[in-house]
């Protein structure tokens, strides 16, 4: 898929997913806007697309400050940075026990994952509503949105508070022919797969563990622009993980 004509913002793009989904981007002739805390990793990102011939900018932003994300998108104003594609990957998967969670750590969760995506949105569908371009959001998500192990609950609220987020968007901004949908990846696995177990494979109906190439081509699949009949939706890549029923021999 040729994607020459677009420009991507992406959030959390200096490690993971978020940076398999940059360099993919940048592979398909896309220009990537890459913003993240980590600004080693995203001018590691820069230098890596820039090496294989692609254009990628990169702007620190701390997600969970709403003054870091509106000096990210003056900084993209004043750059000319148009962007047509918004990825809200950016968010942190700290786990902490139900009784000793306090509200900070609450609301960092919630403030980085979501409320984050919210923000993004806001900026962006203002953006081109203005300019009358038909956007495209995509919200990474996850597969704990619908199923969960113990203390894990500010992630899986925040995941499904970003799986009802998209669908009200995609409502809201329907009007100025934005879309917007979600992705809920399963178990992507961005580190060395030799390390892996086979017992770890056996888990899913794929019979193996995910990469980020995975989720890559499904965001493919919902920024490509004549792709405008899906919109609302969310799409669980997770090799069939949570579909598996598991019993205990």
């Amino acid at each position: 898929m040729k994607m020459t004509n677009d420009t991507v913002l992406i959030t959390g793009a200096s490690n993971g997913i978020g940076y398999g989904l940059a360099l993919a981007y940048a592979e398909s002739g896309a220009t990537v806007l890459a913003c993240d805390k980590d600004q080693d990793g995203g001018e590691q990102l820069t230098k890596e697309i820039h090496d294989m011939g692609g254009r990628c900018f990169f702007h620190y932003c701390d997600v969970a400050n709403p003054s870091s994300i509106k000096r990210l998108f003056q900084w993209i104003a004043d750059h000319n940075h148009s962007f047509t594609i918004l990825i809200n990957n950016a968010g942190t998967s700290e786990f902490t026990n139900l009784f000793e969670m306090d509200v900070e750590n609450w609301d960092l969760i919630m403030n980085t994952n979501l409320r984050s995506a919210f923000l993004f949105s806001k900026q962006a569908g203002a953006v081109w509503k203005e300019n009358n371009q038909k956007g495209r959001i995509i919200n990474i998500a996850s597969t704990r949105a619908f199923m969960s192990e113990p203390n894990s609950e500010g992630y899986a609220a925040s995941k499904g508070g970003m799986i009802a987020l998209t669908h009200a968007m995609a409502t809201s901004l329907s009007p100025y022919s934005i879309r917007v949908n979600s992705i809920s990846p399963g178990w992507i696995h961005t580190g060395d797969h030799d390390k892996l177990r086979e017992v770890d494979h056996q888990q899913h109906l794929s019979n193996r563990v995910g990469h980020a190439n995975d989720v890559v081509k499904a965001a493919f699949f919902l920024s490509d622009k004549d792709n405008d009949f899906v919109t609302g939706e969310n799409i669980t890549v997770d090799g069939g993980m949570t579909r598996k029923m598991i019993y205990e021999h």
